[in-house]
């Protein structure tokens, strides 16, 4: 039996992003990322064109952390010889294919660290030769670690009243390509396809629809009377600095919620101005052409959706005036977010890779698991429990700089990178004094 000093769970940005910081700090430990992709990727699904990043292209896997590194958005483009190309085109955000191969061509100089095509199911403690260690178990193998780091991403968020009738034609946007290609031909005929959300994906995939399915009908259902632009304020996008992420860990419970209230347009239900102006001139356009392609649902809670036969029947209530409508669509895109920590109807308590773990860590106040602010959660018994390291899931403690952004994840690297050499010293600080 191998014994690793820590195993990766996942291997998209965030642990990509701690390769890159193990290798440039040094870290002679053992280790391996298991990946459930049979490749590396980002965004797979949602590669639309012409949509951008949301982020500075500089707040990259590495340069905010070490603005020499080889593995810098920057070098990318040097390396194929298209610098001079990209900063002659006056853009402030790269396109999203762009972005999404230079994520690809970091995680492959780390290939021979990474298994791909593994699905973990479980994680547990057992105890080996009198070592508390974690048990990683995928369908075939099993791992055995001093230290694990957990970032499988966030969990899809989908709505109850969705619940009963998920599956292939009513499917999370994390899907969205694989999904498409099963409705395509019923779409391609004149059918009908829902798109629920008013965030910047939900604009995108609406116009992306009516640009493929010129003969179908898409709806566009959201809650919101319009879709909000988003706060690109700079004083907002200070949430987005590493020092807001020890402001945001020590506030009180009060204020996290006032936080997140102030603050949620900087990354939620909301849009870039372009994509905004690109679908509202769609709708304007399609006045003139006199073909109603795309159809706004505004300031409308959907009630149930439900199969009938080959299609789905969503019911929706006008939140305003109270009026009621059936939709008779073949597919339903769920642009409704992820699961933040928490007790909400959009929350989870821990991830549910955490669930055979979860007696050992010491709870927060909300009945979740206790996250210290090197992103390690805190064991009950100080003593015997080996590290555990959340990276990428830590927005209910950490604040939106970890909600699925790249602002501040190469520094979140270098943290915990840092933490495991710590752990990893202490370990063999023991064996020596053993």
């Amino acid at each position: 039996m191998n014994v690793l000093d820590f195993v990766g769970i996942g291997f998209g940005p965030a642990n990509i992003a701690l390769a890159v910081a193990l290798e440039e700090r040094g870290f002679d430990g053992s280790y391996v990322f298991l990946e459930r992709h049979q490749s590396p990727g980002w965004q797979r699904e949602m590669l639309l064109d012409d949509s951008d990043i949301q982020n500075h292209p500089l707040r990259d896997l590495v340069t905010p952390a070490n603005p020499r590194s080889y593995y810098s958005f920057t070098n990318y483009l040097h390396v194929h010889k298209r610098l001079f190309d990209f900063l002659n085109l006056g853009i402030t955000f790269p396109l999203r294919r762009e972005y999404a191969d230079y994520v690809v061509w970091v995680a492959r100089h780390f290939a021979q660290h990474v298994r791909y095509g593994v699905d973990v199911q479980s994680i547990s403690l057992t105890t080996v030769k009198g070592e508390l260690l974690y048990r990683i178990e995928s369908c075939d193998a099993t791992w055995y670690a001093r230290s694990v780091v957990l970032a499988p991403g966030r969990t899809p968020n989908i709505p109850q009243v969705f619940e009963p009738a998920a599956g292939p034609d009513v499917f999370h946007l994390t899907r969205y390509e694989q999904s498409l290609t099963l409705v395509a031909d019923r779409l391609e005929a004149g059918g009908a396809i829902a798109v629920i959300g008013g965030s910047q994906s939900a604009a995108e995939l609406v116009l992306d629809l009516a640009a493929r399915f010129p003969a179908s009908t898409v709806h566009a259902v959201h809650r919101a009377y319009s879709f909000r632009l988003k706060d690109t304020s700079p004083f907002s996008e200070e949430v987005y600095f590493p020092e807001f992420v020890d402001y945001y860990y020590n506030a009180s419970d009060e204020g996290k919620r006032i936080l997140n209230a102030e603050l949620k347009a900087t990354n939620y239900s909301s849009a870039d101005g372009d994509v905004i102006h690109k679908l509202y001139l769609r709708l304007y356009a399609q006045r003139i052409e006199g073909k109603e392609v795309i159809r706004m649902h505004r300031s409308h809670e959907v009630e149930a959706c439900e199969r009938e036969g080959d299609r789905y029947r969503i019911e929706i209530l006008e939140r305003l005036t109270g009026a009621r409508q059936s939709l008779q669509v073949d597919a339903v895109v769920l642009a409704t977010g992820f699961k933040n920590f928490g007790r909400g109807l959009a929350e989870e308590p821990i991830h549910p890779l955490m669930t055979g773990i979860r007696a050992a860590f010491a709870a927060d106040r909300n009945g979740g698991l206790q996250i210290n602010r090197n992103y390690s959660l805190q064991p009950r018994d100080v003593d015997g429990t080996p590290p555990f390291f959340v990276n990428g899931l830590c927005e209910s403690s950490h604040g939106l700089g970890d909600a699925g952004s790249f602002s501040i994840l190469s520094l979140r690297a270098v943290e915990i990178s840092s933490a495991l050499r710590a752990s990893l010293k202490t370990v063999e600080g023991a064996a020596i004094e053993a």
